[in-house]
């Protein structure tokens, strides 16, 4: 079994492929085993956001061959609050949406 666990900072991506011989490992022993943990020790500040392929999932979800399992930042501003702020901020210079 192969999978990968990706790591993204504005500046710079990480992406670690593990060959596993088991089943049944779960995405959090994934991020675990690939040492992005001990790479970026700021992980272990906060609870982790896992994903699959874009989808977030738990940290116990079970892998498959070839997931590719993602470690989620936090967001820096809400991106609805952001739209939201950009189309006033329009309106305010009189051009509109």
């Amino acid at each position: 079994m192969h999978v990968e666990v990706v790591y993204a900072l504005p500046d710079r991506q990480r992406v670690v492929t593990l060959a596993l011989p088991e089943t049944g490992l779960t995405a959090q022993a994934a991020v675990e085993r690939s040492g992005l943990l001990d790479e970026f020790p700021n992980l272990r500040d906060r609870p982790l956001v896992l994903g699959i392929y874009g989808t977030v999932c738990l940290p116990d979800r079970p892998l498959r061959d070839r997931d590719r399992v993602e470690i989620y930042r936090p967001l820096q501003v809400d991106p609805r609050a952001q739209r939201r702020e950009r189309a006033a901020q329009a309106v305010r210079q009189g051009r509109k949406r």
